[in-house]
């Protein structure tokens, strides 16, 4: 386990941090990219609050507030206590804004479009004259016993992401404050690279239906015709990384059946 971080007080740093995570490659991934991807990150929003979306050295990234409390945290209900340092004393009462809505209409959805998050009137699924009829239930993950690491089960794949916080070397508080995170709510910390972290956060996607297993985005199409749903979700598991193997339960994994996520 890292050491604590070398706090001087109780502070803000105890409930949340303000980051900036990377989203996209202003070179290497073309406009479409980078708005299925912000789109896809933009969409987690259980426990991160998003700002705007801007450049940074070559890179698109955007600002962030990570609501996952310090692990050395006790919070009571009139006094807060670091089990690191010692510290006792009041904090500034929790502010986790609600997040608006993702979903307009039933059709209209805030997305990234042109690098910006608005409403965008999505169209749905091309209905052919002659096409074969699609038997009710084919999504594979709808009855999956699929669960993140703190046991909420189901749509576990919409319920954790892979974030690249931009954190240069020598920003050693920042990080240190990072790698305290409770877990398993942010877990897996490493470094990367000179001015990356990476890090696994639980928070689940705001896009999923009431249902808490389907996407409400999936089948519906762009103004440009593109899916609205980002590619990123369609994307099979990586059965050979053992860190990035899926879920317990992950119907896919268990040989169950073939194919990929259609929630």
């Amino acid at each position: 386990m890292a050491a604590p971080p070398p706090c001087r007080a109780l502070g803000r740093q105890c409930r949340e941090l303000r980051l900036t995570l990377g989203v996209a490659d202003l070179e290497g991934d073309t406009p479409d990219e980078r708005d299925a991807l912000a789109t896809w990150l933009l969409g987690h929003r259980e426990r991160i609050t998003f700002g705007r979306l801007h450049a940074l050295e070559g890179s698109l990234v955007v600002d962030a507030r990570l609501h996952v409390p310090c692990r050395y945290l006790e919070d009571g209900p009139r006094t807060a206590r670091c089990r690191a340092h010692g510290f006792t004393g009041q904090l500034p009462a929790a502010q986790v804004p609600t997040p608006p809505p993702l979903r307009h209409g039933e059709c209209r959805f805030s997305i990234v479009q042109d690098a910006r998050l608005r409403e965008v009137d999505l169209a749905p699924p091309t209905a052919y004259r002659r096409s074969l009829p699609v038997l009710a239930g084919s999504n594979p993950c709808a009855t999956a016993p699929c669960r993140t690491a703190d046991n909420t089960r189901g749509a576990a794949c919409c319920r954790d992401l892979i974030v690249d916080v931009v954190l240069p070397l020598g920003e050693d508080l920042l990080e240190a404050l990072l790698r305290s995170r409770k877990s398993p709510y942010v877990c897996k910390v490493k470094r990367t690279d000179e001015v990356t972290v990476e890090c696994e956060v639980i928070s689940a996607c705001h896009y999923l239906e009431h249902d808490g297993i389907h996407c409400g985005l999936h089948g519906l199409k762009r103004p440009d015709g593109n899916e609205a749903k980002p590619e990123l979700c369609f994307e099979f598991p990586d059965l050979s990384d053992p860190e990035l193997g899926g879920h317990p339960g992950c119907v896919f994994l268990d040989g169950k059946t073939a194919g990929r996520p259609d929630g």
